[in-house]
């Protein structure tokens, strides 16, 4: 069983929730993680860069002199790559860089990222903030109350706007509904801090 602290609004710690670790799939699988995480950055390459070769520059095709007899470096037409202006020798070409994985093995890499995370006493819960309107400072003295100073990311159950609205301007924090979450993005933050309703989720009581 692994211990989950649960701190309240203000980040005193009030109890301790027990994790069966095989709810997150009892092991880490540390090549899933890896061919995930390979996955998702390959997938933010765009892949949209391109060069002119000799064939798109424009100019004629028509050699520039005679081969022999002109007392000149032999050379072919103006579009060479050899010449200033001419088309670039192997250039680049637009590429799709995207990878795929089936949807079970992104899911149970999710679960590996955060049974990682759980294992290193890197995740915490916290209840209901009440937030009636953005607060940004709230959020700030939370994190620092429960030493949470390094990359957070914020699970909710659902989207919340007025949390959201708080920690936009927080470099290091980024929230989402735990339903996205994913391997790549459990595994860039350093602590993960999920509200009470949205860890349920994650266990699949709700």
């Amino acid at each position: 069983m692994i211990e989950v602290p649960v701190y309240n609004a203000k980040g005193e710690r009030i109890e301790t929730l027990q994790v069966d670790e095989s709810s997150f799939g009892t092991v880490v699988r540390r090549k899933l993680l890896k061919q995930a995480v390979v996955m998702y950055e390959a997938n933010k390459r765009q892949g949209t860069v391109q060069t002119k070769d000799r064939g798109m520059v424009a100019g004629s095709t028509r050699k520039l002199f005679a081969q022999k007899h002109t007392g000149n470096a032999r050379m072919g037409n103006i579009r060479t790559v050899v010449r200033r202006g001419g088309g670039v020798a192997f250039g680049k070409v637009p590429k799709d860089w995207s990878l795929r994985m089936p949807s079970k093995a992104k899911h149970q890499a999710r679960n590996s990222a955060l049974l990682s995370k759980l294992k290193d006493g890197a995740v915490a819960v916290v209840e209901p903030m009440g937030l009636g309107e953005p607060k940004t400072k709230v959020i700030s003295n939370l994190l620092k109350a429960i030493k949470f100073t390094d990359t957070c990311l914020f699970g909710t159950k659902e989207y919340d706007k007025t949390l959201w609205l708080s920690v936009r301007n927080m470099v290091d924090v980024a929230v989402m509904p735990v339903g996205e979450f994913n391997a790549y993005d459990v595994l860039k933050h350093r602590k993960i801090l999920v509200t009470r309703d949205g860890f349920d989720r994650l266990l699949g009581k709700n």
